[in-house]
């Protein structure tokens, strides 16, 4: 994978030529025009309108309360929401607002930073993190309308090496003048690891496991915290902010600041309501193998519009890499995934396969090619 292009959505004009520079591409505004590589073909570009999704509403206040009705209620809730699409929002999750409140504002400040301010911390081809305007050098079309900022985020790297591994990587790429910027996603990081944990919990009683067991499991987490920048885009309609695809991951926690997500249900594209007080949850591919399939993870995507640029938060919760993926006892029978550890799938959807609802079926064929015993 080579980055052989860059395309910046940062608006370049002058009196005698008011156009948008994508790299080495000219897109005159008057014309109207983007980049071939962003359309995506007709029976993929996104519906002027659809349908609101109904997702169930947790409010993870009343797991802590102690109150077994209101204990009961949640899990059955997210047990409803985990078994037909995977996705749910939670409210009273504990994230204080004013954190959640600057770092949208700080990653606002970032994206709109001249491009060559932001390619201080352009990713590296091999790694997950950094900042990229778009997948080119992985994909040739299809190309997603966003740019993204990327961090690795570890609690256990915290506790060994004294180190806060997100401010560490903004601070040595970006300057000491972004000792501050460093500091905010280093704490969002912490808190949105520790929420994961505590969902962690409710999905666990809601399968009928111990309270602890995906807690002990991912304590030790290797996530990514990803910021997302989705401009506005004058033709909305032929471009997608992210293409039709299933997490590998975990669980993603997503903070938003206008609606966009769009979820594949009942064989047709819904929207997931945007809800200032709420984080969206949805499940991933490696939580459905270690659900032994019980729990979905669900073809979902971004849309962007022609009025207001959208801004999201997504923490991406993965077990340590050399963690074995493998269901209880209690939820084993016919398994439908085989044995694997998260470094194999996070290397299958490196390298070799873009997401989406088949993943988990080739991922298994490919290991099979590897005869990888665990």
């Amino acid at each position: 994978m080579e980055y052989k292009t860059e395309f910046s959505f940062n608006e370049k004009k002058t009196e005698d030529n008011p156009s948008m520079f994508f790299g080495s591409t000219v897109i005159n505004n008057q014309q109207n025009q983007i980049p071939q590589e962003f359309v995506w073909p007709d029976d993929k570009k996104p519906s002027p309108n659809v349908p609101i999704l109904q997702i169930p509403l947790i409010d993870l206040a009343s797991v802590l309360s102690g109150d077994q009705f209101l204990v009961s209620e949640a899990t059955r809730l997210v047990a409803e929401g985990a078994k037909q699409h995977g996705f749910f929002l939670v409210t009273n999750h504990g994230v204080d607002e004013g954190l959640m409140s600057r770092a949208c504002t700080l990653m606002e400040t970032f994206f709109k930073s001249p491009t060559c301010e932001k390619q201080k911390a352009q990713r590296n081809h091999d790694e997950s993190w950094g900042y990229t305007s778009s997948f080119v050098g992985k994909f040739r079309k299809n190309l997603p309308w966003k740019e993204m900022l990327s961090f690795r985020f570890s609690p256990q790297e915290k506790s060994e090496n004294h180190s806060q591994i997100v401010k560490d990587y903004i601070v040595k790429k970006l300057g000491d003048g972004y000792n501050n910027f460093g500091s905010v996603y280093q704490e969002y990081a912490e808190a949105m690891s520790n929420l994961s944990l505590r969902i962690m919990e409710l999905l666990a009683m809601s399968l009928g496991l111990n309270r602890s067991h995906f807690v002990d499991f991912f304590e030790d987490n290797e996530s990514i915290l990803r910021l997302n920048y989705y401009p506005k885009c004058k033709q909305p309609n032929d471009v997608l902010g992210s293409g039709p695809h299933c997490d590998p991951t975990s669980l993603t926690i997503l903070q938003q600041d206008h609606s966009g997500l769009q979820v594949f249900v009942d064989n047709q594209w819904q929207s997931i309501p945007y809800n200032p007080q709420a984080l969206v949850v949805n499940i991933g591919d490696t939580f459905r193998a270690l659900t032994n399939g019980r729990y979905k993870s669900c073809l979902h995507r971004a849309v962007v519009n022609s009025e207001t640029e959208r801004k999201t938060l997504v923490f991406f919760l993965s077990p340590k890499m050399d963690k074995v993926v493998k269901p209880p006892e209690e939820l084993e029978g016919e398994r439908a995934y085989p044995d694997f550890t998260w470094s194999l799938l996070h290397e299958f959807v490196m390298k070799h396969y873009r997401t989406d609802d088949n993943t988990l079926k080739e991922f298994a064929k490919w290991l099979k090619t590897r005869r990888i015993s665990l």
